[in-house]
């Protein structure tokens, strides 16, 4: 099925490309997301949709000193969040917290917790521990992996363990698995390779070409899905990593000529999987079980006037996700009426 939007859309001033869901708050569906221009001071927004609303609303709005590249709610405190920012030659992330009274205040600004320093190269991500406690980061670039330990109450993070990818590799970005705290796995070219957080040792890897992203299934143990340059969506099972165990068929995956390089699995269903390109294109799939063939294609979206950058799932709402646009468009979109006609 493919068809228009007819989603609720939010404006920013500028141009943004990284969005996130605020996995705490489980009142209402929420996201911030950030804007990333060279000249004008950047901006963090918290933007909401009410429960049975029509319309976005900016709860918050918030200045930023730099581009922000990268954008991480924490897990355990809707407040807090990380950013990853390039000024000029050089690269960086901070921690961030709402202020308490936001919304009573004239101009509200962040509160700076800390940063993460020690980067050379350009941040890829940062990963908050998976879920009940904010006092596990991880930050790579595009040579190292640094586990932090974050002090919130005293501003302060420290290095715990650092390891480099080596000369011969190139670091795009990772995830931490849901079902086990001490590993890591973290895209590298042409695989994904796992680390054992403990030792920071490669502790196994998977085989895919030109991997672009990918997302562990929080719902099934050992069972992730990734987004390939040239070859689409696969679904692996790390116990038997040498081949995938199921591949969405072409036309779902490439449409238009549209590559896909962004995939999330709902995760608090385990049969829905969201995708989007770099060429206007997002969809979502269902998929039931990761040994059966796929149910058919949901829905697609194609008319964005610009490359889809974010994409994220609400945390309050099963069915509802939000994607980001580089021109700075939010589309919030729910999938519920299709599921209901399955």
């Amino acid at each position: 099925m493919q068809g228009g939007s007819s989603g609720i859309g939010y404006g920013l001033k500028y141009q943004a490309r990284c969005i996130s869901d605020v996995k705490v708050d489980t009142d209402n569906t929420s996201f911030l997301t950030g804007t990333l221009s060279l000249k004008e001071e950047n901006e963090v927004h918290l933007i909401r949709l009410p429960s049975g609303g029509s319309e976005l609303i900016c709860e918050g709005l918030f200045s930023h000193p730099n581009e922000i590249w990268g954008l991480a709610s924490c897990p355990c405190d809707q407040r807090i969040f990380s950013t990853d920012v390039v000024e000029g030659e050089s690269f960086g992330a901070s921690i961030w917290q709402i202020p308490e009274l936001f919304g009573e205040l004239n101009s509200p600004q962040l509160e700076h917790i800390t940063s993460l320093d020690g980067h050379v190269g350009k941040i890829k991500c940062i990963l908050w521990w998976p879920s009940g406690r904010n006092d596990k980061l991880i930050s790579i670039d595009e040579e190292n992996l640094f586990l932090w330990s974050l002090d919130v109450s005293k501003k302060d993070a420290q290095v715990q363990s650092h390891e480099s990818a080596g000369m011969l590799h190139y670091l795009s970005g990772g995830a931490w698995d849901p079902h086990d705290v001490n590993s890591v796995g973290t895209t590298c070219e042409s695989s994904i390779q796992f680390w054992d957080l403990r030792t920071m040792k490669k502790t196994n890897s998977v085989e895919c070409a030109h991997v672009q992203n990918f997302d562990y299934n929080s719902k099934k143990k050992h069972i992730l899905v990734t987004a390939e340059h040239a070859s689409g969506i696969h679904i692996w099972d790390l116990r038997k990593p040498k081949i995938p165990i199921q591949e969405l068929p072409w036309t779902y995956t490439l449409v238009m000529g549209c590559q896909v390089v962004l995939v999330q699995i709902q995760p608090s269903t385990c049969g829905l999987l969201l995708q989007a390109s770099h060429d206007e294109l997002a969809s979502e799939s269902q998929v039931e079980s990761p040994t059966r063939k796929p149910n058919p294609l949901l829905n697609t979206y194609s008319n964005y006037e610009d490359s889809v950058y974010g994409i994220a799932w609400s945390c309050c709402e099963p069915w509802t996700f939000a994607s980001l646009s580089y021109d700075g468009r939010v589309v919030v979109e729910s999938i519920k009426p299709l599921i209901s006609k399955k």
